[in-house]
């Protein structure tokens, strides 16, 4: 067989619910190890299926097509190529949103003593609120709420009278006439301002503006220029989505109105994000097709600042909280301070719709939560009471109106804020990106400029994944005693021994030192020494994923043993023959080109934490680094794909007869 790769696309075309075993193709040069090799895969559980995912999955949020893939035949290498403009665009029409539930108390109910849980509270919602942010026009922004026990059905016809006015809007707006210094600003630039690419000479320049507004943006490349355009997705921003508010609006949001629902799973249950198309606004074409559909991208504020409200709102200066000034505009300093916190309600006090017409706040035992098991403090509560004061309540459902509005303002201006501060950094819009390392991916592409090659041998692909193991990150000694002349318990006739904290500063950057153009990842057997076993108990080197003694599951084992047909990269066996370790066989080695492209956009980060002014801030930065090197470890094999189906047509029935079908 001379081409094995075209017999597999031919299976992969003719046989879709055969599953072959592609990695037969790469060893049927080598039929002594086939055997050995097989059973070693079968043992590790790797996936066998022929459709196997080598490029590395983004996690951009508008249209797929800006992912592509150049292929240089002539050496049969493929690039990964990512086009970042249209996330360099800032998005246009934001909206934020949040709800309040009371908390039923389920009568008669059971629960069987060999339960791990049960449920005894019911969560309904009885009022939600959404700002809409224009970042054009402030005229056009605006807050609405609603409490009743529809609230959510208004809600999503709400969003759907905003889709078709969002529709209007974004009809082409002429440009606007280019002043005398713009006509010579546009003569002499020498680089696109989309690209941040020089001009050659045979490129065709073009003015580039808002379709919006009509305002002259600067000189272009004409294919930047087509390429820049204005989202038609608008995102719809719940701190915690994912975690609790998904579940009261999706059903809602998917059988509203005609439009599928594309979900963005962690399991069947919890989704990190979900859109919604709209089909009545689709353009119809002069040959009966239609696009350019307005779609809503609901998305989770706490996967990109994954702490409270409370304590984001701490961060900010009050002069940055310019949605909840403009909503209040009238108060006095001393009024519009108290709006500045995160309020609190008495969430399991509220068990029906009555108990929001008390005339008084509640005492402070009735602000108790079950899931943290305490009652808010004497602090938290005297300030509720001052806002009740201070704004002359009169029932605790207008006290809900005023908590709930200001729970929408202050996400609104966090999450502002914190786009500004990423566009002002990175020149990205964090609004078009589902989780803070989707967005730190395409930060660090954009900044580095790389260009990866892709893996197309699934041989080396499986041989890889065998050295992902996982991190150990502890010492097995669990007490040690120093002894030395700085102690009173000194005993001279014992050796000196000390014990010492130390930090690695800046380890990530250290890490990235290279000694060579060139690297290696190596397939050998280790022998471990009996005579430094000894000296490496504590943490031995070469960890392996097995299975301990009578256990089911593999864990990640800190071992003296000797190692057989061991993946592992050549600095950490320089390391290990450093320490004792001998090589007794190589089987197989994997060579590659490596260059420290990773370096700037370290240090970048590391520049931006030593700025950092508070804790979030600092753990924010170091995030923005770690998650890169999380995102090249995802294995995108394991991502669970879920259907929001609303009514039986179409081929449905196929997905279940699919090979993939689950549930």
């Amino acid at each position: 067989m001379e081409n094995h790769e075209r017999v597999e696309r031919e299976l992969l075309e003719q046989c879709s619910q055969v599953a072959t075993l592609v990695e037969c193709f790469a060893w049927l040069q080598r039929c002594d190890e086939c055997i050995e090799r097989l059973e070693e895969l079968c043992r590790a559980k790797r996936p066998r299926l022929a459709k196997v995912n080598t490029t590395f999955n983004g996690e951009f949020a508008t249209k797929d097509k800006r992912a592509n893939k150049s292929i240089i035949s002539k050496n049969s290498e493929i690039y990964r190529y990512t086009d970042l403009r249209q996330a360099s665009i800032s998005c246009t029409c934001k909206i934020y949103a949040t709800m309040v539930c009371h908390f039923a108390w389920i009568k008669n109910m059971s629960r069987k003593e060999d339960a791990s849980s049960y449920a005894y509270q019911r969560h309904e919602v009885f009022s939600i609120g959404y700002y809409v942010r224009c970042s054009y026009d402030d005229a056009l922004s605006s807050y609405q709420f609603r409490r009743d026990k529809d609230c959510i059905a208004w809600f999503a016809r709400q969003l759907n009278d905003l889709v078709h006015r969002v529709k209007n809007i974004s009809a082409n707006m002429p440009m606007e006439m280019l002043s005398k210094e713009q006509w010579e600003a546009y003569r002499s630039a020498t680089r696109c301002h989309i690209c941040e690419k020089p001009f050659a000479s045979d490129d065709t320049r073009v003015h580039d503006h808002c379709h919006l507004t009509g305002r002259y943006r600067g000189p272009a490349h004409s294919n930047c220029n087509l390429n820049y355009k204005n989202s038609l997705c608008i995102p719809i921003v719940f701190h915690n989505l994912s975690g609790c508010d998904a579940h009261f609006i999706i059903r809602e949001i998917a059988t509203a109105y005609e439009g599928h629902v594309d979900a963005l799973p962690i399991t069947k249950e919890k989704y990190i994000s979900f859109t919604k198309h709209v089909d009545s606004t689709k353009d119809k074409t002069e040959n009966n097709s239609q696009r350019n559909c307005v779609k809503f991208r609901f998305i989770d504020s706490f996967k990109f600042l994954s702490t409270s409200l409370d304590k984001l709102a701490s961060y900010l200066d009050k002069n940055k909280l310019k949605i909840i000034r403009s909503k209040f505009s009238t108060l006095s300093d001393d009024e519009f301070e108290l709006l500045t916190r995160k309020g609190v309600f008495p969430y399991e006090y509220v068990d029906c719709a009555e108990k929001l017409q008390d005339t008084r706040l509640p005492p402070r035992k009735s602000f108790y939560s079950s899931l943290t098991g305490d009652i808010v403090s004497e602090s938290v509560y005297a300030h509720a009471a001052n806002v009740w004061q201070q704004f002359s309540i009169r029932t605790l459902s207008e006290y809900s109106d005023l908590y709930l509005k200001i729970d929408v303002l202050l996400l609104g201006d966090i999450f502002e804020n914190f786009r500004e501060s990423c566009v002002a950094s990175y020149g990205l819009d964090l609004a078009y990106y589902y989780t803070l390392p989707g967005f730190t991916w395409d930060a660090m592409l954009k900044h580095t400029g790389v260009k990866f090659e892709l893996l197309t041998d699934i041989d080396m692909i499986m041989f890889i994944e065998r050295g992902i193991r996982g991190g150990l990150s502890q010492c097995s000694g669990r007490y040690a005693q120093a002894n030395n002349k700085y102690m009173h318990s000194y005993d001279p006739l014992e050796p000196s021994s000390y014990l010492n904290f130390e930090d690695a500063a800046n380890f990530d950057a250290s890490a990235i030192a290279l000694d060579s153009l060139t690297g290696y990842i190596l397939e050998l057997d280790l022998e471990y020494p009996q005579h430094i076993h000894d000296r490496h108990t504590d943490l031995p080197f070469c960890p392996t994923r097995d299975k301990s003694p009578g256990k089911r599951e593999h864990k990640l084992l800190a071992t003296l043993y000797d190692k057989q047909r061991y993946v592992i990269h050549y600095r950490n066996l320089q390391q290990c023959t450093r320490h004792g370790l001998r090589v007794t066989k190589i089987h197989r080695v994997l060579q590659f080109a490596q260059s420290a492209w990773l370096r700037d956009y370290i240090e970048l980060n590391t520049n931006f934490r030593s700025r950092a002014k508070n804790d979030f801030e600092k753990n924010l930065y170091k995030l923005m680094n770690n998650a890169v090197f999380g995102k090249t470890m995802e294995n995108v094999r394991n991502h669970v794909d879920v259907k929001l189906l609303t009514k039986w047509d179409g081929r449905y029935d196929a997905m279940i007869a699919s090979y993939g079908w689950k549930q």
